[in-house]
């Protein structure tokens, strides 16, 4: 059996400078946002010098990456998951999905708005140049297709604005519990249900939306067919 190999003491410092600099660089991008924040204000708050951090990291975008993408890699794989389970009936699916996203929110609490807000684009963008928007719109996009499964949408705007207001309202859960200091069992426990309960009515309120403009469509069809004779 080959022994493990061991790390330098050089290799061991620099994987705790590199913790040091996305721990620093997590903290000020949520505290203070990202834009206001400097390269050499991170390398400050982690105890480097400010040329040590770009041997790691060469701006701040690949650090928000750093930060940003594992977590929203692991989030997407498990929401491919659900949406691939062909056996799920699609209310249950969209369920499923607005529970991880919220499962996974509340055990990254303090890298939410890093994870989700850093530098976002449009969910619509066709071919954002950013990495982790890329990863953001393909989260967005598992929710609006389970949720297009149910509401049957005509149009590509009609179904990203349902899609938006669903994440809406699920991103204000989430932001009602960032503070909570629950174990996060117990917290999922109790507002589950109540996700539960918001997913079924922005779904009736959106079935019911969509009835009525066919009606009303059907209407002023029927009124202009008239006016024509």
């Amino acid at each position: 059996m080959e022994e493990p190999i061991r790390k330098s003491r050089q290799e061991i410092r620099s994987e705790e400078t590199k913790s040091s600099i996305r721990e620093a660089a997590g903290k000020l991008f949520t505290s203070r946002g990202y834009d206001a924040v400097t390269m050499r204000e991170i390398a400050k708050e982690a105890g480097c010098s400010h040329t040590t951090i770009y041997l790691y990291y060469k701006d701040k975008e690949a650090l928000l990456e750093t930060l940003a993408i594992p977590p929203l890699m692991t989030l997407e794989q498990t929401m491919l998951n659900i949406i691939n389970h062909n056996e799920m009936e699609a209310l249950d699916a969209l369920k499923e999905l607005s529970r991880q996203f919220l499962r996974f929110s509340l055990t990254h609490k303090s890298m939410v708005p890093v994870i989700f807000n850093m530098k976002a684009g449009r969910v619509d963008e066709v071919n954002p140049q950013s990495e982790v928007n890329k990863h953001r719109n393909q989260i967005f996009a598992y929710l609006s297709e389970a949720l297009n499964r149910i509401i049957e949408a005509e149009g590509t705007e009609q179904k990203t604005n349902d899609a938006r207001i669903l994440f809406y309202m699920l991103y204000g859960i989430v932001h009602t519990y960032l503070s909570n200091e629950e174990p996060i069992e117990e917290l999922l426990e109790r507002i589950v249900p109540i996700l539960d309960e918001g997913v079924e009515m922005v779904i009736l309120g959106m079935l019911k939306k969509h009835k009525l403009e066919e009606k009303l469509s059907k209407k002023r069809k029927n009124k202009n067919g008239r006016n024509a004779q």
